[in-house]
């Protein structure tokens, strides 16, 4: 499995962001999809998950501000992330699990400052 981010860049605070992820290869094999974030000298944390049956797990610092989404039949994974904050800013990481192994983006950066 390879997966492509796309869609980060630099917003003021209170802005919005939509990250984009492509999966290709053995897609079909993926079970759950997620976005994590990792921010200079401090670990890669979770921040959405989605499993292929719609179940969604958010981590608390970004519940109702970021709504994960996933096109199954595109093989595509979305990041809405609306009102953002200086603290938001990180990498952002798609990842993608099966019964496999697990798989990496290789990050798009997001930074939020005024």
């Amino acid at each position: 499995v390879q997966l492509v981010e796309s869609g980060g860049g630099s917003v003021q605070p209170g802005g919005s962001l939509t990250l984009s992820c492509v999966a290709s290869g053995n897609t079909g094999s993926i079970h759950t999809m997620g976005w994590f974030r990792q921010a200079p000298e401090k670990q890669r944390d979770l921040v959405a998950t989605i499993t292929r049956d719609g179940i969604i797990n958010y981590a608390d610092s970004v519940k109702g501000r970021f709504t994960i989404s996933w096109e199954n039949a595109n093989s595509k994974l979305y990041l809405q992330m609306n009102s953002l904050k200086p603290e938001d800013t990180a990498v952002y990481f798609c990842n993608a699990l099966s019964i496999w192994g697990q798989w990496w983006g290789q990050g798009t950066q997001v930074t939020v400052s005024s």
